[in-house]
């Protein structure tokens, strides 16, 4: 089970010392959007994930792909492939952490950052910090597997 809440980052309310935590560089495609079904390379790490319908909460499974694997679906996604760096940044007094995504091109320079909670009663009590903008959780836009899909004009 996923519970995430996720929000809008601008450039002027990112965190000063961003570089000093652990990210992985992340690569996604979407063989289909409706259900998810999604392949991901993170670092050198290769995983294939399953999501259901659903907003704030929602079923996951994440299953490990060889990198072989990977490669031989990569061609077969549809729309666009995703490309993004994403921090990970601990949240003071808590046991939750900020995953924060800074969108590559054609996306750049879409920011969100995501929560992820143990359960729904502590998603809906939580207040976003400071640097935090719009809450975006039940906008299905800014599921990936919809950005998959936009269309750029040169």
């Amino acid at each position: 089970m996923e519970i995430e809440r996720k929000f809008l980052i601008s450039k002027e309310n990112l965190p000063s010392n961003l570089d000093s935590y652990p990210h992985h560089k992340l690569e996604q495609g979407y063989l289909s959007t409706s259900p998810v079904v999604r392949i991901r390379k993170e670092d050198d790490n290769y995983y294939l994930t399953y999501k259901s319908k659903g907003l704030m909460v929602r079923e996951e499974y994440n299953l490990p792909l060889s990198r072989e694997g990977y490669e031989h679906l990569r061609p077969k996604a549809d729309g666009n492939i995703i490309s993004k760096k994403r921090y990970l940044i601990p949240i003071t007094d808590t046991a939750l952490k900020v995953e924060l995504d800074i969108f590559d091109a054609p996306f750049a320079p879409l920011m969100i950052a995501e929560v992820e909670f143990p359960d729904v009663e502590t998603a809906n009590a939580f207040t976003p910090l400071d640097w935090f903008q719009e809450d975006v959780t039940n906008n299905p836009e800014y599921h990936n597997s919809n950005l998959s899909k936009r269309v750029f004009q040169p």
